[in-house]
């Protein structure tokens, strides 16, 4: 039902909009970040269920900050979404930028690329959950301006159909490797590869690569690398750090690629290449 409202009808008002106010301004320190947890408690559960829609990263965004972490963050302290990996991103972005978005969730970094990148920018989002992939849609049209193209499918090493792990705790952490407790929930998904994805949509170059497929990164990386043209191998990798989940040395194959790490967060790891 909530998505047949249009947006701003979800705006947050009272005790909600103070606390939103107050945790999006927080500092970085422990004891700010503990307040930000207590006051987001307190938040949910005035909300009762219901979504909230707010500009997020200059973009508008309907959000269900409830069992998904990303949207939870995009609500409360996107200070905190990524803050390096973001502002890298945002010195790389150039006219024409390609950006492609593999574990795109509800768009936060698809939707922060195209508010900074204009018109002539081609985005691919991609996400394979359904549920996800709604909202995602819904928040691309709440941005008459953003060039993302969202696509329904995992990417893996090879198409077909496979069998998607979905943590019940969190709607947005799905993988074809099983995640969260080993409770995820499962469900069957079209599957592609990175190579044919691009190459369906003809283009020349990738400018940047985001990727967040909880632990399965190397299943898509590792053929891509191995067999893509290397024109197509992209200028500037983040990638969600899965060492331990990794099967393959995936840091080595990005070396051997001519990939250097330029930055290290507690999530992610940031690749960049020689022009």
């Amino acid at each position: 039902m909530s998505e047949t409202k249009p947006f701003g009808a979800f705006s947050p008002s009272g005790s909600v909009a103070r606390i939103i106010r107050w945790t999006r301004a927080a500092s970085d320190t422990w004891l700010s970040k503990r307040m930000t947890f207590l006051l987001r408690r307190i938040a949910l559960k005035r909300l009762a269920g219901a979504p909230v829609d707010i500009e997020t990263f200059g973009a508008n965004m309907r959000l269900f900050p409830y069992n998904n972490v990303s949207e939870k963050r995009v609500l409360f302290t996107p200070q905190f979404f990524d803050p390096l990996e973001r502002e890298i991103l945002a010195t790389r972005i150039r006219d024409g930028f390609i950006f492609v978005d593999i574990g795109a969730n509800i768009g936060a970094y698809s939707l922060f690329v195209a508010m900074h990148a204009g018109a002539r920018a081609r985005i691919l989002a991609i996400e394979p959950q359904p549920d996800i992939f709604d909202r995602l849609v819904f928040n691309i049209r709440q941005n008459p301006g953003a060039t993302i193209k969202a696509v329904d499918c995992a990417v893996a090493d090879k198409p077909g159909e496979l069998t998607l792990f979905i943590d019940p705790r969190n709607s947005g952490e799905s993988s074809v490797k099983v995640v969260g407790s080993g409770q995820a929930g499962a469900i069957r998904v079209t599957a592609t590869t990175l190579q044919e994805l691009v190459e369906a949509e003809g283009y020349e170059r990738i400018d940047a690569l985001k990727l967040d497929v909880e632990g399965a990164e190397d299943i898509i990386l590792e053929p891509f690398l191995r067999n893509a043209p290397q024109v197509l191998h992209p200028q500037m990798i983040i990638i969600e750090d899965g060492t331990e989940r990794w099967q393959t040395d995936l840091p080595r194959l990005l070396q051997e690629a001519g990939y250097r790490e330029i930055a290290r967060t507690r999530l992610n790891l940031v690749y960049e290449r020689d022009a």
